[in-house]
């Protein structure tokens, strides 16, 4: 008698089965009714609204590194595009609701805003914008580098390498985007002012759905084929390729949408501190990037959001105490992970079954005549 064959399971059904995901995903409902409910602060508010950020940020990378592998130090790209695109809107708002001349015409020597910007006074305009420039830039940037098979280390300097000539290229004021001091003065965000309590309560109550949509929509896409090719893609490329997959599509499709969920994150982040430099491209930020992924352990998605919330949680609380101290707490972490924690958050659990085995073992010994 044949066994009888299990029902399939639902798409849903089966992304649900990775607990962390779920609880990730339910702590973000709760924090959005938290945040759409008041009884916060506006700085707690805001907070909360760049912690999201940066989780998307992380969530960004992690698809390309703990999946397939692909270790980016220059996320930081297209975070600040997204932040540049959103920038230019906002000054577009506020000069057609106001009538204020922003400062950067001013210290650009300017006696208007570029009339090219103009296009970007419409939101879906600037939103297409950041998507698109995003994922021009990493298509072009993805395909020569994976048509080349760079890989590994080399992948993750050349990275680094482009953000930081974004960064020297942004410094200078004949680019065109406000130099040194970057993008200020927004005066109002969907026809309201930017100071409003309600802005603030909509900015961070967008991020965090937006990073609860983000979430389930990765969780959905990696525990399909497409997620399951880009594993096989991390673990053993070249078999791969000998069984017939064109792996550099494979991993220029991913490339390319972490890059349109980072220009996400910083579309959401600018409006949220009021300003935008070329900072955001320092070889820093996308190290942390990294350093957020593997703390929360890579490859879990969640564990990436866990990690970038928990990290900059700290970083916040001594950013306002004690602010030369950051540094050395972040390069400890990286020792940390490095040294003792791989997996980041999720070698925790093995070590309770080790501390107990050993505990048992010291307790047999002793009890042994």
């Amino acid at each position: 008698m044949s066994a009888a064959i299990a029902p399939k399971r639902s798409l849903l059904a089966r992304a649900a089965d990775d607990r962390m995901v779920v609880a990730v995903a339910l702590a973000l409902v709760a924090t959005a009714a938290v945040v759409a409910g008041g009884g916060l602060s506006g700085y707690r508010v805001n907070t909360i609204g760049q912690l999201a950020c940066f989780a998307l940020l992380a969530l960004a990378l992690d698809l390309i590194w703990g999946y397939a592998g692909i270790l980016s130090l220059g996320h930081g790209l297209f975070f600040a595009i997204g932040g540049y695109v959103v920038g230019m809107h906002l000054l577009e708002r506020s000069v057609a609701e106001t009538g204020v001349t922003p400062d950067i015409v001013q210290f650009m020597g300017w006696k208007a805003l570029p009339g090219w910007w103009g296009p970007l006074e419409s939101f879906p305009v600037a939103l297409l914008a950041a998507m698109g420039v995003s994922f021009a830039v990493a298509f072009v940037f993805g395909w020569a580098s994976f048509r080349s098979r760079v890989s590994g280390v080399y992948f993750a300097i050349i990275t680094q390498a482009l953000v930081y000539v974004a960064m020297l290229l942004m410094f200078r004021n004949d680019t065109g985007f406000g130099g040194n001091n970057g993008m200020t003065g927004f005066q109002v965000v969907f026809g309201v002012p930017i100071q409003d309590p309600a802005v603030t309560k909509g900015l961070a109550l967008a991020s965090v759905l937006v990073l609860l949509a983000a979430l389930v929509a990765c969780r959905l896409l990696m525990i399909g084929r497409f997620g399951r090719l880009l594993v096989a893609t991390r673990d053993d490329e070249v078999r791969l390729r000998s069984l017939g997959y064109e792996t550099l599509r494979l991993k220029l499709k991913v490339w390319c949408l972490s890059a349109v969920l980072a220009a996400l994150a910083g579309l959401l982040y600018v409006p949220q501190v009021g300003i935008i430099n070329p900072r955001v491209l320092s070889p820093e930020l996308s190290i942390e990037i990294a350093v957020w992924c593997a703390i929360g352990g890579r490859g879990r998605l969640a564990g990436a959001i866990i990690g970038a919330v928990l990290v900059n949680a700290v970083k916040f609380a001594l950013s306002a105490s004690l602010p030369e101290l950051w540094p050395f707490v972040l390069a400890a972490l990286v020792v940390v992970v490095a040294l003792i924690f791989p997996n980041g958050l999720l070698d925790l659990g093995k070590w309770k079954p080790t501390l107990l085995s050993r505990s048992r073992a010291l307790e047999a010994r002793d009890a042994t005549p």
